[in-house]
């Protein structure tokens, strides 16, 4: 039977896992506060310490390096922290991120405004080492934010290049694995991170949780949330226990099916980008660098990106013109700027994502859609209308 909606937005959000959502129906009902000592707070302890050991093993870390957070952003702003050290290293003062990061990096945490650097990136979405260490040679000591898989375009960064280059130079490296997580395998240590940033919504979790895993060697870490010693005094407020429990058991059941979901989506991905590219002018970003399995980020001369997704919500179809973060802005993808982008494709960007029950019915369904609405584009380019 044909779905009634078809969900092509799985970058901005999941459906909350089947898994996750037993977990936290049970962890409701555990009355205890996790710090207390008594069974009842024994038993909430024993649900975040079985999450944080399921996270910690899904990105190839020691559990007592998990900081649980409420979410990706607030996992980002305490990673961003001056003072941060790698091994004996000096205390790092400046920061570089890359042009392509999420907002939320972007910001730059608890460094001045004077402190923050920004890489480029190369044409492809990637970033550009030679400039990377450029500016790595004129600003230390320094802590480097990069992606791992960018949100907008898919685009896996040569994360263990750049963990080189910034330890050779004395510095740390905190890369946000939001994105990425469930999509690819990822090992802290392997990838040269010295700070990971997760997210407990972008897997089959719940919204409203997320984690900063520290490696062995760092050090310097200040709190940005102070009061009690909760999460080994880096976050301090009580454990959102059942948010915490439904991430732990959506990580579990993602890792799992990773290969086989990748693979699947890996081949949806191919049908659905084959079949955009039959109107003719249409760009896929980034399809010249290794990309996430389930991220394709199109445009088209002519193509009006907040027209397109109306006319795809009204198909039934829904997809993004961007970050769900800058929803309710109407500007160019600060990405594909940076990127270099031809101007002509800038304000016509469409994000489709897929997840691990996208179907091939609801790609010919998406592909059906977009026929019918690039027929009525090139009809309003001909015609030099400005929006179809």
């Amino acid at each position: 039977m044909m779905r009634e909606r078809v969900y092509l937005d799985w970058n901005a959000t999941t459906p909350l896992r089947p898994e996750a959502r037993s977990a936290m129906a049970a962890a409701f009902d555990v009355t205890g506060n996790p710090s207390s000592v008594h069974s009842e707070g024994r038993a909430a302890r024993k649900l975040i310490e079985d999450a944080r050991s399921a996270i910690a093993c899904a990105v190839g870390a020691d559990q007592r390096n998990v900081v649980f957070t409420s979410g990706g952003t607030e996992a980002n702003a305490l990673a961003l922290t001056p003072g941060l050290r790698r091994g004996r290293a000096e205390p790092v003062q400046h920061l570089i991120v890359s042009a392509i990061e999420h907002p939320s990096v972007l910001a730059g945490g608890r460094f001045a405004a004077g402190a923050i650097k920004t890489a480029p990136v190369l044409p492809s979405g990637v970033i550009d080492l030679d400039a990377l260490a450029a500016l790595l040679a004129d600003n230390r000591p320094v802590l480097v934010s990069v992606l791992l898989a960018n949100n907008e375009t898919g685009a896996i960064q040569p994360v263990r290049e750049v963990a080189e280059l910034v330890h050779e130079a004395g510095g740390v490296l905190h890369v946000d694995a939001v994105q990425a997580l469930s999509k690819i395998p990822i090992d802290i240590k392997a990838i040269g991170a010295d700070v990971l940033t997760i997210s407990a919504h972008k897997i089959g979790g719940p919204k409203g949780v997320g984690a900063m895993i520290v490696g062995d060697t760092l050090s310097g870490l200040e709190a940005l949330i102070r009061g009690g010693g909760q999460e080994q005094g880096r976050r301090a407020g009580t454990e959102n226990v059942p948010g915490i429990t439904g991430f732990g058991a959506a990580v579990r059941a993602a890792i799992a099916s990773m290969e086989a979901v990748a693979a699947r989506m890996r081949e949806l991905q191919a049908r659905l980008e084959k079949g955009l590219r039959s109107h003719p002018g249409t760009v896929i970003f980034s399809d010249s660098v290794p990309r996430l399995p389930n991220t394709t980020l199109m445009s088209a001369r002519g193509l009006k990106a907040e027209t397109t997704v109306i006319g795809f919500d009204l198909a039934g179809i829904a997809v993004s013109s961007g970050s769900a973060c800058s929803s309710g802005k109407v500007q160019p993808s600060h990405v594909l700027q940076a990127m270099n982008a031809d101007p002509a494709l800038l304000q016509g960007a469409i994000r489709l994502s897929l997840g691990w029950d996208t179907t091939e019915a609801d790609i010919d369904r998406c592909l059906e859609a977009w026929i019918k609405l690039s027929s009525v584009l090139g009809k309003a380019s001909a015609t030099g209308l400005e929006q179809f």
